[in-house]
């Protein structure tokens, strides 16, 4: 990423595709080829060779850090005798978070660059003898260009949960619009936090200091080993995007009142949205995850007027506390056609349950109807 233009990266609000964000991946060694994530980024020129598009591709010889999950695939190529590594995959590493997947300078439009650059996605599967390309988490317009491009591919939904702001005002106000057996749980689990000592403050990216970043690191870690395994990023990466990208992180840490600190949860955000990335605790205590990940972070949006929190992948607790079902969308192309018959089947049987799922989740959100109100 370092060599491409500048100009790319001016018209895209996400942190998660900002050149800070991206170089400090591949400066700190996050993607590298000796962890799986080698990178084979297609950059589109025009006749007079100006930079028009950009597609990051990855060589892949596993799918961690990818949260699409395709194992069902590899074990049916394996199966079947074949090899389903390496595979090409468009995304940003190790964040579930929609977004574009192709760069564009000024003036360039998606549907005229993206036959060109999912070609140059086929010359590279057939030169290294790849199994497959995969576009992960691709924001609603930009998958039906993809589909529009005359490559075949296989669309397959996911659920996310994501906090809007409907005017709350406050977090009571938020409370406010939620049965009462929610409300009062939700209150019960904030008490314990106060009860146990515990409060939380929020340090924005220009304040972080390295102290801050070496306890959080502390924190992140903990998740992993606790599990037996080893981070997917290491501590330069997240010193690394302080120094090149404040403005759009922000540092909560959670301590009690001597002082001693407790967890640490990392944000970023950019014009409507708040992020929550990462956070880990060195302590157990009883829904102290709640508190840092969840109520502080609504806190912090309304505070901040920023409308939407995308507290992370996975996790049908959030349910339950306000983040409502959303839809995540990637693309799927198997070089062998038989394959490639049989995952479109799959995605489509898959889908029926996605639909389900949402509907599903919806009728539990803990909101009042409106004969409740």
């Amino acid at each position: 990423m370092a060599e491409a233009p500048d100009g790319l990266f001016l018209h895209s609000h996400s942190p998660f595709l900002s050149r800070a964000f991206w170089l400090a991946l591949e400066n700190s060694g996050a993607i590298s080829n000796e962890c799986g994530w080698w990178s084979q980024h297609l950059l589109l020129l025009d006749d007079e060779g100006q930079a028009m598009a950009l597609l990051p591709l990855f060589i892949k010889s596993h799918n961690r850090g990818e949260y699409v999950f395709d194992h069902a695939w590899a074990q049916a190529y394996a199966h079947n005798g074949l090899d389903y590594y390496p595979r090409l995959v468009s995304a940003v590493p190790f964040t579930p978070v929609t977004g574009a997947r192709v760069w564009l300078m000024a003036g360039v439009h998606l549907n005229d660059v993206l036959p060109l650059l999912l070609h140059g996605v086929r010359q590279i599967a057939e030169q290294i003898n790849a199994s497959s390309w995969h576009g992960l988490f691709l924001k609603a317009q930009d998958v039906v260009a993809f589909q529009q491009s005359g490559m075949p591919l296989a669309l397959r939904h996911g659920c996310q949960f994501l906090w809007t702001d409907q005017d709350f005002g406050d977090f009571d106000g938020f409370l406010a619009t939620m049965t009462a057996k929610r409300r009062k749980n939700i209150k019960a689990e904030r008490a314990k936090i106060t009860r146990a000592g515990i409060s939380c403050r929020f340090i924005e990216g220009v304040d972080i200091n390295a102290d801050d970043w070496a306890f959080f690191y502390t924190c992140y870690a903990r998740t992993y080993h606790i599990r037996g395994q080893r981070p997917y990023l290491n501590q330069a990466f997240f010193e690394q995007l302080g120094q090149n990208m404040p403005q759009h992180m922000t540092l909560q840490i959670a301590q009690l009142a001597n002082g001693d600190q407790l967890a640490a949860a990392l944000f970023f955000k950019d014009d409507q949205t708040l992020y929550g990335r990462y956070w880990g605790a060195v302590e157990d205590v009883d829904c102290l995850h709640f508190e840092v990940c969840y109520y502080q972070g609504i806190s912090y949006a309304l505070k901040h007027h920023l409308r939407y929190f995308d507290p992370g992948t996975q996790g049908e607790h959030k349910l339950l506390r306000g983040f409502s079902p959303a839809y995540t969308q990637s693309l799927h192309w198997l070089h062998d056609g038989q394959f490639m018959q049989a995952v479109q089947h799959y995605v489509k049987r898959e889908r029926l349950g996605i639909l389900a799922y949402y509907e599903e989740a919806c009728a539990a959100l803990p909101f009042k109807k409106l004969h409740d109100i």
